[in-house]
């Protein structure tokens, strides 16, 4: 019996041991360990250890350890189960509460990226540029004073007395707040997607403003004017008004015209290559020019006095403003040294007219005038052996001609002499016109006073 029961206390002392072997293997070693990252936050935001890790709500981790870096921020190390294990590269950790009260209710929320992106190893860490901590309003109030806190507290008093009773509006209103906050976000998400841009662009906006406040002076005087732009344009509505209804149709009317052009443009082209080298010979030109526009900077300044100077009659606008109007001249009738003088229009008016008669009949006239100034504007000069010589000679071919067969001809004998050529009419001594305009009978011949027979030639 005693040999019996002492094999079994070494059976029951062995199965003790082997079962404090297997658990020991199941807790601590033999199967696969669970996935952790760390994630890097500006401060633990009252994180502890075994605080939920989660994914579009679903809880899919829990914190484990929570230290201190050498920078002075939170390192936080949690696990992900195998399902949502390995995290991508570009996962964001946001810190998250889950309701306005306690103190350790919160946890971190997890967003993933898309399913390209190259996988975190196990012990992998998320940067701190992909965290964000939570804000708490204690945080929030230190940053006030007493005077701002009780400026708070009134603004919060006073708000709830202004909603009291608003809440079917205030549902209405909060209902037309989702769409616009979620524009919102996309707004900043564009933003921020390019930061070193975004920080040129801050930095060029200070340098605008800062340009834009030395030029204080200058910039009030643009919005005083802008003011008076407005006024004026407020009080002439309906011009405006009927400017923009006119406008769609100015607007086709220039989409066609500006269609047209293109079309304009490809033919203007060989005129550039043809300017190019024009161009280029203008540079000498352009850089003299440079020089005569930096001398002229005195003169147009000068000039700028004399046209239009501060004050009262002392300038070429107040000049000309003291001149009569032009229309009053040129139009009304008016008192010269006690006699009515009509306006200058109205006396060139009659002074044309009567002119009229004048013009047409010296208007037949015109080709022996020009004849004669041609005859006289130059005598024939040349020059030969014995220098420059000068030939003149008396022709009378108003009396004198040679005929053949009734036609004037250089070659034929010389004919009688016609006499008593005292009314010719005008262009007679010329051969007629084969449309007969420079030939004058009856009552063209009468009022021009003339004998269409008194012809040097035989003009029909």
């Amino acid at each position: 019996m005693r040999s019996v029961s002492g094999i079994g206390r070494v059976a029951a002392l062995g199965a003790v041991i082997a079962a404090v072997a297997l658990v020991a293997i199941v807790l601590f070693g033999g199967g696969k360990s669970a996935y952790s990252v760390k994630a890097t936050f500006v401060n633990a935001a009252q994180l502890v250890n075994g605080n939920e890790i989660r994914v579009d709500g679903v809880a899919v981790g829990t914190v484990k350890d929570i230290a201190i870096t050498d920078n002075g921020q939170a390192e936080i190390t949690f696990e992900v189960s195998e399902k949502y294990a390995p995290l991508r590269q570009g996962t964001k950790a946001i810190v998250k509460q889950t309701s306005l009260s306690g103190i350790a209710n919160r946890y971190i929320d997890l967003q993933m990226p898309d399913g390209t992106a190259p996988p975190i190893a196990d012990g992998g860490s998320i940067g701190i540029d992909n965290t964000q901590t939570a804000v708490d309003l204690d945080e929030l109030f230190n940053l006030f004073d007493p005077v701002a806190r009780v400026a708070v507290q009134d603004f919060v008093r006073g708000s709830a007395e202004s909603l009291r009773g608003q809440g079917q509006a205030g549902n209405r209103a909060i209902a037309y707040l989702n769409p616009a906050l979620s524009t919102t976000s996309r707004l900043f998400n564009e933003l921020t997607k390019d930061t070193p841009l975004l920080e040129r662009f801050l930095i060029d906006s200070a340098k605008l403003v800062t340009t834009l406040e030395e030029r204080h002076d200058d910039l009030a005087g643009v919005v005083g004017n802008l003011n008076t732009t407005t006024r004026a344009l407020g009080n002439e509505r309906a011009a405006l008004a009927e400017s923009i209804n006119r406008l769609p149709g100015f607007m086709r009317r220039a989409n066609t015209t500006f269609v047209n052009l293109r079309a304009a443009l490809d033919d203007v082209d060989p005129l550039v290559d043809a300017s190019k080298p024009v161009a280029r010979e203008l540079g000498p030109f352009l850089t003299q020019a440079r020089g005569l526009a930096n001398d002229a900077v005195p003169t147009v300044r000068d000039l700028s006095r004399t046209v239009r100077r501060p004050g009262r009659d002392n300038d070429l606008i107040n000049l000309t403003n003291s001149f009569p109007p032009l229309a009053r001249v040129a139009l009304d009738d008016r008192r010269v040294n006690g006699a009515t003088r009509r306006g200058a229009f109205p006396e060139s008016e009659q002074a044309l007219r009567e002119s009229a008669p004048v013009i047409a009949f010296a208007r037949p006239y015109t080709n022996d005038f020009l004849g004669w100034f041609d005859d006289f504007s130059t005598t024939g000069a040349y020059v030969d052996a014995l220098g420059g010589v000068a030939r003149g000679q008396i022709k009378l071919n108003e009396n004198v001609q040679l005929f053949e067969n009734g036609t004037p001809s250089p070659a034929a004998e010389p004919g009688p002499v016609k006499q008593d050529i005292f009314r010719p009419c005008p262009g007679s001594g010329d051969l007629a016109a084969p449309d007969g305009s420079n030939v004058y009978s009856g009552e063209d011949a009468d009022r021009l006073a003339c004998e269409p027979g008194q012809t040097p030639g035989d003009v029909p």
